[in-house]
């Protein structure tokens, strides 16, 4: 569309009295009237200050393109939904455009045509395209939300002192806890519990009930709670077997111990065996990372699959000196039924030992390239070593132990606590060459290193 130029009068419409008149001629003295043969004089000039009327109503003159451009306010900035609508609306426009070009080259003509043509007929050339058949998981979050909200709690913790009441208590933190049996066994982290001397649980419909603490565990940051209350509905459990980066993962947990109960948040599974460390400087090994949002409060929450079958207990995030990062870490489920299963039989957790130091042994590949391939003994306990017992020297380096590849010591580290004391398992060693295999019967760890 074509625009007015601003240094331009105003548009002049016709203004039908400023016609010129139209001559008279007057009748000659004979008897008979008739019209002159001679053609009209030509009408006078207009005025000097008399406008020229326009020939068209509305005029609106053509700009030239460097005025258009000339006169153009700069660009603003967009934000992001106007960057989209801009996107859109020129796809709009571009197909538009397509159509037009297409309909006046005749593409869209049902005539045939007629004219006949010398010219020699395209070669068309079929060339069929590259399938990528895939099975992708669908993740239905409403779906997830109906079955896991019911499962998964508020734990609220007070400290010495507080009220028995339970409204004039105010609690001194919150997180979250996962129901994993119909009889009020909740799962929780070690952390939220900590340093607290009672606790309540509250589920989505508002219900709220007192809990024992059954036991915890620090090593691992898993702690399990109980209370008396029927018609409970557990989760189910899953499994990390199968799983893989990028499936879908969902976390559920009340973020800032808010009114109303739990939330869900979804995401993928980002990576395993990640090492998690902390100011305090514990350590947690094997963890899954997710970007499924993890908030304060949501410790102790589920991790779920796209089933809504729980394969961790979220327990960390990730921050850096700009804030937090959108990483979140979850304990997965086989580490999560070791260790509860053994809290809700004893009380307690024994973690086992075998009694040597290790660190990660890196060998080259034919390629040149250095690659992590198992766990180096560096030293052996002189006393209450399983290890030495069963014939491991330093120098050795652990490839596997039992079903398990070892090609690091966080590998190392976290099969062993998948086992118990007492347990005989079957470390797998390279020594000068060739491959041996140990039975080490786990030894227990010392009162002051337990978690």
């Amino acid at each position: 569309m074509s625009q007015r130029n601003p240094e331009e009068p105003p548009d002049v419409q016709i203004d039908m009295s400023d016609t010129t008149p139209t001559q008279e001629h007057p009748a000659s003295s004979g008897s008979h009237v008739f019209d002159s043969p001679l053609p009209p004089p030509p009408p006078p000039p207009p005025p000097a200050e008399e406008h020229r009327p326009t020939v068209a109503a509305p005029v609106d003159p053509i700009v030239p393109v460097s005025s258009r451009i000339g006169a153009t306010q700069p660009p603003k900035r967009r934000n992001g939904l106007a960057y989209i609508a801009i996107a859109f609306a020129a796809a709009i426009v571009g197909a538009l455009l397509t159509v037009g070009i297409l309909g006046t080259t005749g593409a869209f003509d049902t005539d045939p045509i007629t004219t006949a043509t010398t010219a020699t007929p395209s070669t068309v050339v079929n060339q069929p395209a590259t399938v990528i058949e895939t099975d992708p998981i669908l993740v239905d979050p409403a779906a997830i939300a109906k079955t896991v909200l019911p499962s998964v709690v508020t734990v609220n913790v007070f400290g010495e002192g507080s009220s028995s009441a339970p409204e004039d208590r105010i609690p001194t933190g919150s997180g979250s806890g996962v129901v994993t049996s119909a009889d009020g066994y909740i799962i929780t982290n070690h952390h939220v519990i900590a340093g607290a001397s009672s606790y309540a649980v509250t589920f989505e419909d508002g219900r709220t009930y007192e809990a024992e603490l059954i036991g915890s565990d620090a090593l691992t940051d898993l702690a399990v709670l109980q209370i008396s209350a029927d018609d409970l509905t557990p989760i189910g459990f899953g499994s990390t077997d199968g799983l893989a980066i990028g499936d879908p993962a969902v976390a559920v947990g009340n973020p800032l111990g808010q009114q109303g109960g739990s939330s869900i948040t979804v995401g993928i599974i980002s990576a395993f065996d990640r090492r998690v460390d902390f100011a305090d400087t514990t350590t947690l090994f094997g963890m899954i990372q997710t970007d499924a949002a993890i908030n304060s409060g949501s410790s102790g929450g589920a991790l779920v699959d796209a089933s809504g079958n729980l394969i961790g207990i979220t327990s960390a995030i990730g921050v850096s000196n700009a804030g937090p990062e959108g990483i979140g870490y979850a304990i997965p489920v086989d580490i999560v039924q070791r260790i509860t299963s053994e809290i809700i039989e004893t009380g307690d957790v024994e973690h086992p030992l075998i009694g040597v130091e290790i660190a990660t042994y890196f060998d080259e590949a034919s390629d040149g390239a250095i690659v992590p391939a198992g766990a180096i003994v560096e030293t052996v306990e002189a006393t209450n070593s399983a290890a030495r017992d069963a014939g491991i020297e330093v120098g050795d380096v652990v490839v596997g132990i039992g079903d398990t590849a070892i090609k690091s010591q966080s590998d190392l580290i976290n099969a062993v606590r998948h086992y118990r004391v007492g347990d005989v398992v079957v470390f797998t060693v390279i020594r000068g060459g060739n491959s041996l295999d140990f039975e080490i019967t786990m030894g227990q760890r010392p009162p002051e290193l337990q978690g």
